[in-house]
Parts: structure tokens; sequence; C-alpha cells
């Protein structure tokens, strides 16, 4: 296990020269940034610019080829690519959250909505019952589901729901940070705009800090505080949100601004 010191002036995630190879092939390379306490981070770019690998070293569903994951956990200020794999995936399971772009393989499926909710309590020791069923009502109605729905499969959910519930599922245990994978991808415009807004409450509400992967760049501008863009597995550009979007300063991310948010 590799720990640094406890200090609450340090980032709550730093990311330092994270570099992933699939073979001769690269996913990224060299990839730094840190995230404060109550921040949302957005990392940007095409299909194919290496968005996701990056998020799944961050989220310990990939192994990374070189670079640290500084975690600033409850016991200290972890390596997560040098620690051991139990704690790391007790890490991963109490203090954070990893929102899937299809929810459908962030829930299960086959059990009810407060079912998939109240399973993260129990995995984290909660075993009454009343009080697990109370959370999970509590939870639905933040986000903005009927919590007369608690015992509906998610499989009768529209797809804007799963997502909202899949959200639920991952805060129930009031995670540091939230790791989210195109969240709204596939959605319809008014859907998306329901999704952002229980987004921008909770993060609010909660002071949640989150890293946000996606491609759509009016999504980015609604809810990160800072963006990276990324093209070809690296980080060409970064800055505030605004800075980025309204003047971007490298040819391709002009490129991508252009294509995408002008008429």
């Amino acid at each position: 296990m590799s720990v640094l010191q406890e200090n609450d002036s340090l980032p709550l995630l730093e990311v330092r020269h994270l570099s992933k190879f699939f073979g001769k092939q690269l996913g990224c390379h060299d990839i730094s940034f840190a995230v404060s306490p109550a921040e949302v981070i957005g990392v940007v770019g095409e299909s194919g610019s290496g968005k996701s690998t990056l998020l799944d070293c961050i989220a310990g569903r990939l192994k990374s080829s070189n670079g640290a994951v500084l975690f600033n956990s409850s016991v200290g200020m972890l390596d997560l690519c040098r620690c051991d794999e139990a704690l790391v995936r007790k890490i991963i399971r109490t203090q954070t959250g990893y929102v899937t772009q299809n929810a459908s393989q962030g829930l299960k499926m086959h059990i009810s909505a407060g079912g998939n909710i109240g399973e993260k309590l129990m995995a984290n020791g909660m075993r009454n019952y009343r009080q697990i069923r109370k959370e999970a009502l509590a939870w639905l109605a933040k986000v903005e589901i009927d919590p007369g729905r608690i015992d509906d499969l998610p499989s009768t959910f529209s797809g804007g729901m799963q997502q909202r519930l899949q959200i639920a599922a991952n805060l129930v245990n009031a995670p540091k940070i939230m790791l989210m994978d195109e969240p709204t991808s596939g959605l319809d415009v008014s859907v998306q705009a329901r999704l952002i807004d229980v987004l921008r409450k909770l993060v609010s509400g909660l002071n949640l800090s989150m890293i946000l992967v996606t491609h759509d760049l009016a999504v980015a501008r609604l809810l990160c505080h800072r963006l990276y863009v990324m093209k070809q597995g690296k980080i060409v550009e970064s800055g505030l949100s605004d800075q980025i979007l309204d003047d971007p300063r490298q040819p391709y991310t002009q490129l991508l601004v252009s294509s995408v948010l002008k008429p």
C-alpha cells in the first residue's frame, strides 16, 4: 500500500502523468490534472480520443501502464495505481461513484429500483430493512423518480429514468467524487435537459466533485468548471469552461467548438 500524508489542503484527486497502452496502441498518454472538492472537471473530445480509457484508469477499471492516481481518502492520500487491490476496491466502492453511458450496464435490471439503491447500502454494512427502504424512497425523490415506483424493475423505466436511477444508486453512500462516462449520450434533448438539471442540483446541494467525460460541449458548459480537451490520447488544451468554449486557442479545439456549438 502506498500512502502519502493526509492533508485537507491537498486536492481530492490528482492524476499524474497517467498513460495507458494496449500493446502498441495508445489509449491515453501523460495525462495530469487535479480535482478540488466540489469541483466538476470535464474531459471532452471526439469519439476515440481516449476520454473513456482515461476515466476507466482513474476508476480502477483498467490498469494504467504508467503514472499515478492520488486519492485523498478517509485513510490518507493513496496512490490507487500502487495500493493493495482489496483496498482499492473498498475505496472505489465506498468513496467514489461510477455512472456508465448505458444505464443497463450500471444497474441490475432483474431487481427493483429500490433494490438497486438498497444493494449499495447493504454492501456498506446497512442491514435494517426499514431504513434501507426509507433511504431508497428519499433518493428516488431526489432524482425526480416517483417513489411509488420503488418496486418496479428498471426495465420498465425510460432511458432518462434509468440514468437517474443509476445516479441515485451511486450517490446513496455519499461518495467524495463521481466519475461519469457520457451520461447524457443517446437521450432526447428534453430528457437530457432534465438529467442535467438534476445533476446541477445534486452537485450544488451535496458539494459533489465530478469528472465528466462527454463529447457534448453544451453539456460540458452547463455542468463543468474546467475542461480538458483530448485528441489522440493526449490533452491538447485546458482551462475554465467558458474560456475554452468561447475563446479556444488550439486549432483542434477551435474546430471542435465550431462544429458543435456554432450554427
